[in-house]
């Protein structure tokens, strides 16, 4: 496994990833939980993301119970806070950020985490306002680092122009070979102001593993076919992109590596990418993901395999 440093801050982050979007608290059992988080440590991954609101709550839970027995200091933790916990729960207002990262740290049986994020931009807030509140958790040792997920460039250089606050360090966008959205302005703001992206999904839900056939049933142990983590890959499962999916096969192959380890390769060729979360169900899937840190694949390759799938959308 390879590290990289994470932004401005003095965090070094493993290439790979593990998140619990979808997964632990919610689509898998606290067993298969524990042996993903198990392996993950075995296999070098040190970073763990996950958020409040996967499973209102769950998927911390189970982490934190997981994570106790662990030093605090061998792995960094991020979570997240802005999508409604209850009726009356949601936001970046100082209030709902002051509640919400100190629920989070009860969850994860952690007095503080490494980096806290805000999961979208609050339109109903004043910038301001959430910027202070992200600073104050910075002052009370609450979160060492802040970040946010899915921000316009006009919001992140909007928060780059309040004095006086903590400055983030990372940004996690949706980025695939299948999503490049982020290319376009995105990273280029944030390289040059010392913020990384940990990207979500590189993989496009498991899309680019290529297990997925056209015209095929998924398999039955996909995320695809669960009734809990199935519903949001739906919009990836046309028959346009699953055949120009199968068509990469052969590059991966001539690189000498999986599909699913050619595709996360190709996320870290970026050097604004710290890291690519992966979830994982089977501690298998990581073995297979966390070999992608150790790849060098020509990029001839790459150029090929970005000409396949260019001008695909997911519906």
């Amino acid at each position: 496994m390879k590290y990289r440093k994470l932004g401005a801050s003095d965090l070094t982050v493993s290439e790979i990833s593990l998140g619990s979007w979808l997964t632990y608290g919610v689509g898998i059992e606290a067993d298969r939980t524990r042996a993903c988080v198990d392996r993950a440590f075995e296999l070098g991954i040190n970073f763990i993301d996950t958020a409040n609101v996967y499973g209102r709550g769950a998927a911390e839970t189970v982490l934190g119970e997981v994570l106790a027995g662990r030093p605090r200091d061998s792995y960094v933790l991020a979570t997240k806070a802005y999508f409604p916990m209850s009726l009356t729960d949601r936001g970046l207002s100082r209030a709902q950020i002051r509640k919400q990262i100190d629920a989070s740290l009860q969850r994860l049986r952690t007095h503080y985490v490494d980096l806290y994020q805000c999961h979208r931009y609050d339109t109903e807030t004043p910038l301001r306002e959430t910027m202070d509140a992200l600073s104050e958790v910075v002052r009370s040792g609450k979160a060492r680092y802040i970040g946010f997920s899915e921000w316009s460039a006009d919001q992140i250089m909007a928060a780059f122009a309040v004095p006086g606050v903590a400055r983030f360090v990372s940004s996690q966008p949706q980025y695939s070979l299948l999503h490049r959205r982020p290319e376009r302005q995105v990273m280029p703001l944030c390289a040059a102001h010392g913020v990384s992206q940990i990207v979500w999904s590189p993989l496009a839900q498991g899309i680019l593993s290529g297990k997925y056939l056209p015209g095929a049933e998924p398999p039955p142990d996909s995320r695809a076919a669960s009734g809990s983590m199935g519903q949001t890959i739906q919009g990836w499962l046309n028959r346009d992109i699953l055949e120009a999916v199968q068509k990469l096969k052969p590059l991966a192959s001539e690189a000498g590596c999986t599909l699913s380890q050619f595709a996360l390769a190709w996320v870290l060729r970026e050097p604004n990418v710290a890291s690519a979360i992966v979830g994982a169900s089977r501690p298998e899937q990581l073995d297979d993901n966390a070999a992608a840190s150790d790849l060098t694949i020509d990029p001839s390759l790459f150029a090929k395999a970005e000409a396949i799938v260019a001008g695909l959308e997911r519906r």
